[in-house]
């Protein structure tokens, strides 16, 4: 994995904003920057402006905390849960809205997830389990494999969702082994892709191609970024190779109000107008849902 910078021509600001939030960058995504350029270099460089606090930007934005059930286990949603996976990433993007998580305390793959089966075992509710983190994809797939054991002895359990962004900034992680365990699971399995810009996906066609195979459904959300992706040519572009490589755009996030992140927000008059526009250029199934979450909200809040 490589670090951008050197800390000899690095600021004092920006060497603050590493302390806080360490730089991890792996080859493809370095490579991915060359291609892309400031974009991509923006989502991952420390920012003398994450030192600045800012009105309403909090360690939790979302309200993860609020809706702990059990270690590691996020319940706000009828019918899903969110596993906090691992407290573990590939690459760590100046945004992430868990950025202060306390993932020391708060993992569910603890004891081979026997809080989080047993929470789920309570609850015939649930249809859907989400694995995100962190990156889920981070842990060893006989550690995944001992989760989805679990689940398959729960009949009231269908799905399971990884929200990932592996197949684009360590693709090599995407295996004979894990793509063995997707192919055989006996339950429907979604990806969750985390792209936000056209140029991250440079390296991702082979895994993509390879999960489809393995007959994972992919999707893709994005977060809107200033100075990333907040024009319409970008963000139609996004949308057209994300499904030139088989992946279907699901949501457009407002950037969650993390503290460290202000610099990164797009205001809600310029995230419609984008909407507007990438609308009037893109056929429907290929426009994302631009949303926000809200904590204490039964789902996702549309803007538009």
């Amino acid at each position: 994995r490589a670090r951008l910078g050197d800390e000899a021509s690095s600021s004092p600001a920006e060497k603050d904003a590493h302390r806080q939030f360490p730089v991890l960058v792996p080859p493809a995504f370095s490579a991915a920057i060359a291609a892309g350029g400031p974009p991509l270099l923006r989502q991952v460089a420390p920012d003398p402006q994450e030192l600045q606090d800012a009105p309403g930007f909090v360690t939790d934005p979302v309200g993860d905390l609020d809706a702990s059930a059990a270690r590691g286990v996020i319940h706000k949603y009828h019918g899903r849960l969110l596993l906090i996976a691992t407290g573990a990433c590939a690459i760590h993007c100046r945004y992430c809205f868990r950025r202060h998580f306390p993932y020391a305390s708060e993992l569910a793959a603890r004891d081979d997830w026997a809080g989080a089966l047993a929470y789920l075992a309570s609850d015939e509710t649930i249809r859907e389990v989400i694995l995100s983190g962190g990156d889920p994809l981070t842990l060893s797939t006989a550690k995944l494999k001992r989760l989805t054991d679990g689940l398959e002895a729960l009949p009231h359990v269908r799905r399971i969702r990884i929200h990932s962004r592996i197949p684009c900034v360590l693709p090599e992680r995407i295996d004979a082994e894990l793509l063995d365990w997707l192919a055989t699971l006996g339950l429907q399995v979604v990806l969750v892709l985390h792209a936000n810009h056209p140029a991250e996906l440079l390296a991702a066609g082979d895994a993509l191609q390879a999960l489809r195979d393995a007959g994972v459904t992919l999707l893709n959300q994005a977060v809107l970024l200033r100075g990333v992706n907040d024009d319409p040519e970008v963000l139609v572009d996004l949308q057209e190779t994300l499904f030139a490589a088989g992946v279907l755009p699901y949501y457009l996030h407002m950037l969650d109000p993390v503290a460290g992140a202000a610099h990164f927000a797009v205001p809600d008059e310029k995230a419609q107008e984008l909407m507007h526009r990438i609308r009037c250029l893109l056929p429907g199934f290929l426009v994302p849902r631009l949303v926000r979450e809200m904590p204490g909200a039964p789902y996702k809040i549309p803007l538009l």
